[in-house]
Formats: C-alpha cells, structure tokens, sequence
C-alpha cells in the first residue's frame, strides 16, 4: 500500500502535512501532523463512499474553530476540576480553560500541536511523535509522545505510547465526530455501549468521584437504544461509562448502526472508560458549513476522568518506572 504525502498547511511557522492512506477494502483516510487529525474517512457503501467523521476542507478551520474535530485530546484528556491536583505533595495549577477547570489539556494541549511524521508505505501506516517539555500548560515532566494510525482493511488501529522522566498524569483519547448516515445529526443512529456504571458529574460536568449502576438511566446502552426519549426528543450525552474490567480487547465495547443500517462501528479498547458525546455543545461555522447540535458522536474510550482528584478511580499517574500505552481500534463497515 502506498501512502500520499502533500503539504496541507502551516502553523507558527511549521509545515502540516497531510497523509492519505488507502487499504485493499477501499476504505480511505487523510490524517494530518496538526494534532494527529482524522480530517477525513471515507467507506465503500452502495453507490460509491460514505464519509464517516466530520471535519474540514482546509487546514485554517482546524487552529481558528475545531472543536476538537478528529484530533487526540491531552495530556489529560476530559476535565481536571478546579484545574489543579497533588502529585508527591505539590499541587499542580494547570491551564483553566474551562471556566476555571481543565479540558483536553489545555488551550495548547497536544492536540494543538504541529507533531514529527514517520511513514511506513507497506503497512499504510503512519507513526507520529511530539515532545511535549516539562511544565506546558502546568503539567510536570518532559513527556515524549507516540501515536501510530495503521489502516487495514475496515479497521483503523491507533497505537499511544508515552514516556515521562518524572511522575505525571496521562490520559490520551482519539476525539472522532462520527456520522454514518447521510442526515445532520446522529439521534436515530442505535447504540449498543458495554457499560455497566457511570462516573456522576456534578456542576460543569466535573465528576463527583460516585459510579453509579447505569440501570434505570440514559446511560444504560447495553442491549441499544438511540438518542431519543420514549417521546421521540433528543436526548444530550456528554458523559463517561465505566466498562467491565475482565472483558477481552476482541469484545467491542461499542457498536453503532448508521439510521439506513449502510454502515456498523464497532470499537475496542483497553481503556477502562468511555466518554459518549453527541455535540451537545457544537456551534462551529466554517468554509461555509455549519456543525451543529447533534451533529455527530464521539466515542473517546480513556481513563475516568478527574482521575487525579479520586483517588479511588485506577490511576493515570506515570513515570520512570511505569510508560502510557493505549490501544484503540474502530471499525466500519
């Protein structure tokens, strides 16, 4: 399999690349260096190919009005409530950039940044690095990053690995706006989602450190439902699910069916968490287009997020003596 390589764009002064990949199934997709991006993915359906994630033409929507559209979210992904922990005991201030909290790492997390390519053409294969230096956005530690994107078949693998020279948290999520119909929003897709309990929010979406069983409420996807209310009105997710801890990575702990049953995603992680967001928030303009609520769904499969602050949930502090990995695939098909 070969993979095209052609400039895209340029942020403070360094070249974004763009990268196309092809698989022997005819799936195609275009990942860019600003944030590891997936500007596009693109599946054989009846007709000819059915874009799946939302996304822009060009590169200058990404910096000036993406929320988040396709690129890796982090350090810590999620929120970090009151934007500050305790490590070792020292309290880390860190970018608030959520009306006083954190998300996604950060105004300038990684994924607002410009990351080194390396291609590998017989495996349609794309492995990205980034280091990101002691203190950005308040965090500790010089912390180098790896995300590798391998297409086979219908199957997009993505492979994160990360090292620190001292203690620090590291949540890493792949942040897809997935639509596999062809209407503008994603209510009437059906969701089958393994969780068996949810991390409470309380006030702004910051967890309260309960998990709750998700019988009897919105978050109970195990046997499917849509994004609809038994009176037909939308309902908004932007939460975290907890997902069983001896479960196989073969087992999908999602799988979604597009509205005209064209398409199917099934996702599998070793994560222990999964965010479902249907773009309650969304409100993007941009080359002409308008994103808007319940435009698209995001399956972020991560740690529990404001994992720093409950010390109960299973631990995202690394180091030394302990690297990040993360394995996610996601399938369509």
């Amino acid at each position: 399999m070969v993979v095209k390589v052609e400039g895209f764009g340029s942020y403070e002064g360094k070249r974004v690349d763009q990268f196309h990949l092809v698989s022997d199934t005819g799936v195609e997709v275009d990942l860019i260096g600003w944030g590891v991006v997936v500007r596009d993915w693109r599946v054989p359906v009846a007709g000819g190919l059915r874009q799946v994630v939302l996304g822009f033409d060009g590169f200058d929507a990404y910096p000036a009005a993406s929320p988040y559209f396709g690129s890796l979210a982090g350090r810590v992904a999620n929120r970090i409530g009151n934007a500050r922990f305790q490590l070792d005991g020292k309290t880390y201030e860190v970018d608030a950039n959520f009306h006083g909290h954190s998300l996604h790492g950060g105004a300038g997390g990684i994924g607002r940044r410009v990351w080194d390519a390396e291609v590998d053409g017989d495996a349609a294969s794309v492995r990205f690095t980034l280091v990101s230096p002691d203190g950005e956005m308040g965090f500790p530690g010089n912390v180098t990053f790896s995300a590798t994107y391998t297409l086979t078949g219908n199957r997009l693998s993505l492979e994160l690995a990360a090292r620190a020279d001292r203690r620090t948290p590291i949540n890493v999520v792949q942040h897809q706006y997935f639509n596999l119909g062809t209407g503008p929003d994603v209510l009437d897709h059906r969701y089958r989602i393994a969780g068996h309990a949810y991390t409470e929010l309380g006030g702004l979406l910051i967890p309260t450190g309960a998990i709750l069983p998700v019988e009897g409420t919105q978050w109970d996807m195990r046997t499917g439902r849509t994004m609809r209310d038994a009176a037909g009105l939308p309902v908004d997710y932007d939460g975290n699910v907890v997902l069983a801890s001896d479960r196989r990575f073969d087992d999908p702990v999602a799988v979604v069916t597009g509205p005209d049953e064209a398409l199917t995603l099934k996702l599998f992680t070793d994560r222990p968490g999964l965010q479902i967001y249907n773009s309650v928030w969304t409100d993007v303009s941009a080359e002409g287009r308008h994103f808007g609520r319940h435009c698209g769904f995001c399956l972020e499969d991560q740690d529990l997020p404001d994992a720093v602050n409950h010390p109960h949930f299973p631990s995202v502090i690394y180091g030394p003596d302990r690297d990040y990995r993360h394995r996610v695939d996601i399938e369509i098909a």
